[in-house]
């Protein structure tokens, strides 16, 4: 079976994939200091399918050499990172390209496979990318934005009177106390961001490009969005598991 790993800023998902299907996903903390010995503790008692290959999106460039040991080790494994170098089917304009994220490409790999192009593919979680891919076959870049929860958690840090608050849709856009102003401002503000953001890129380009939504916020996000079409929460995943099996064509 294949392990397809996306180490995120936040959190490392995995997923177990028998051929096409996904078997088995969870998640745990990314920790930058953590050893590959407790990696492997915590995978114990999550991991109960024979792998025969692990593929890994990173975007913690700290933790890559600890991965590789991990399964080299404990799995007698040697894992694929997938990088910039890979040949994902498109033209990538984007300077310098060593710094275009994996999880970016990946994504945008998943959506042409899945629901073909031109596509927007957003991707909310500690931080926000929205990137465009056009009916030219190029992968054009995008926004690099705060994460929902990042943005809300800039205001307890930076601030000596407001607190943390939970991401949630408030009621009502006026709020009547802090914690719900707070949350209006991050949410409704939050999707203004994202919709407004992804006008301005249409308005950039002759396409109509589908909107696809993926990570941790996305469903919340999606649902309250005027554009976003269609909800993948398991789009990288699912980009790692199709660029495995193009490798063994």
């Amino acid at each position: 079976m294949l392990l397809a790993i996306d180490i995120g800023n936040s959190n490392t998902k995995f997923g177990v994939f028998n051929r096409e299907k996904l078997i088995s996903k969870f998640v745990i903390l990314t920790i930058t200091n953590q050893t590959s010995e407790e990696i492997y503790s915590k995978l114990q008692t999550q991991l109960n399918y024979e792998i025969s290959a692990v593929i890994i999106s990173s975007v913690v460039i700290e933790l890559d050499l600890i991965f590789r040991t991990l399964f080299e080790t404990y799995f007698d494994l040697s894992p694929i990172f997938v990088d910039y170098k890979f040949n994902f089917g498109f033209t990538i304009n984007y300077f310098p390209l060593e710094t275009c994220g994996s999880d970016r490409l990946v994504n945008t790999f998943a959506a042409v496979q899945k629901y073909e192009k031109p596509c927007i593919v957003c991707s909310f979680g500690t931080a926000t990318t929205i990137d465009f891919l056009n009916s030219k076959n190029e992968f054009l870049g995008g926004i690099i934005a705060p994460g929902m929860k990042t943005l809300a958690d800039s205001l307890f840090e930076k601030t000596s009177k407001l607190p943390r608050v939970e991401i949630e849709k408030p009621e009502k856009v006026i709020g009547n106390s802090t914690v719900t102003s707070i949350q209006s401002g991050v949410f409704f503000g939050y999707i203004g961001l994202v919709d407004g953001l992804i006008r301005r890129m249409i308005a950039e380009s002759d396409d109509k490009p589908r909107i696809i939504a993926t990570g941790g916020f996305s469903g919340l996000i999606a649902e309250n969005s005027d554009l976003i079409e269609i909800l993948d929460e398991n789009l990288l995943l699912d980009g790692l598991r199709m660029i495995f099996a193009g490798k063994q064509k």
